[in-house]
């Protein structure tokens, strides 16, 4: 899991950040009812079907616990039974250790908090990526994720089998209605950033054929259909494929788990979907001591 120097020092933030949130070296409860040095085994468990997410960020949590002043000395050692992005059954074991019980329940809320949010957009994505059922469309995300979350995010859609669209603003030229609506049309829209000194692709939103056809005549290099009909959606296919064999189309808006089988057949590259990191349902993930 995010082996980049970038995406560990964006964990090791949001680590660091949860643990001063939950004030987790100040754990008043254990600190008077629990003594001193008294180990545990411990396991984290599935208690549905899922695919798992998150690793790292369990060692990074135990890590930092570790390195403060409170647990320098305790003792933790973990075992893992999942990478990321394994199928875990329902009562499977995820990770199993043994450790100083004030550390285990200072880590346990940040740590299901995090594998269970990671856990599920994996879990939702490759539900997608099933009942879609046509390796020749990707699924992608969109940047409808938590503030300063979006790495994490992203990483979990790639565990559950999807691909990332653009991380931030300044990845991709994508020209949306408002940009249209704002400089005075589509044409006008790509006029301007077709070609650009970055060197960037460029990818126009579409909500009907009319621009569709407008914007065929400038080859940019992704169409997003944006919540057309099938009519419509088909003839816009349709006419970029017969006049821009190298633009890459893209299906957006209103596609959900009863619909995507829906577009199966259809001769498109992508499927966005923001519900797979703003709209999930969090999967069932427990700690208990043995």
């Amino acid at each position: 899991m995010l082996k980049t120097s970038s995406n560990l020092k964006t964990l090791s933030k949001i680590i660091s950040s949860a643990l001063l949130e939950d004030q987790a070296l100040n754990d008043i409860t254990s600190d008077l009812t629990i003594e001193k040095n008294i180990n545990c085994n411990f396991s984290i468990n599935a208690r549905e079907k899922l695919i798992f997410c998150g690793k790292n960020v369990v060692e990074e949590v135990f890590y930092q616990l570790k390195n403060s002043t409170k647990f320098q000395n305790s003792q933790i050692d973990l075992k893992y039974y999942f990478a990321d992005g394994e199928v875990v059954e329902a009562g499977d074991s995820i990770i199993s250790g043994i450790g100083d019980v004030k550390i285990i329940l200072s880590a346990e809320r940040i740590i299901l908090n995090l594998i269970q949010h990671l856990s599920a957009i994996a879990t939702a994505t490759k539900k997608y990526v099933e009942t879609l059922n046509n390796p020749k469309i990707k699924i992608l995300d969109t940047r409808k994720t938590l503030p300063n979350f979006r790495e994490l995010q992203k990483y979990a859609v790639l565990c559950g089998g999807g691909q990332n669209h653009r991380f931030n603003l300044a990845d991709l030229i994508l020209i949306k209605d408002n940009h249209i609506s704002a400089c005075g049309g589509v044409s006008k829209a790509l006029e301007k950033a077709m070609p650009n000194n970055n060197n960037l692709k460029v990818e126009i939103e579409c909500d009907n054929y009319s621009q569709v056809a407008e914007s065929i005549k400038f080859h940019p290099d992704i169409i997003m259909l944006d919540n057309m009909n099938f009519q419509e959606l088909q003839k816009s296919i349709n006419a970029i494929r017969n006049f821009s064999k190298k633009t890459l189309i893209e299906v957006s808006g209103g596609v959900n788990l009863e619909n995507i089988a829906n577009y199966r057949d259809f001769d498109i590259d992508f499927i966005s979907i923001g519900s797979l990191t703003n709209s999930f349902k969090v999967v069932d993930i427990g700690l208990d001591f043995i």
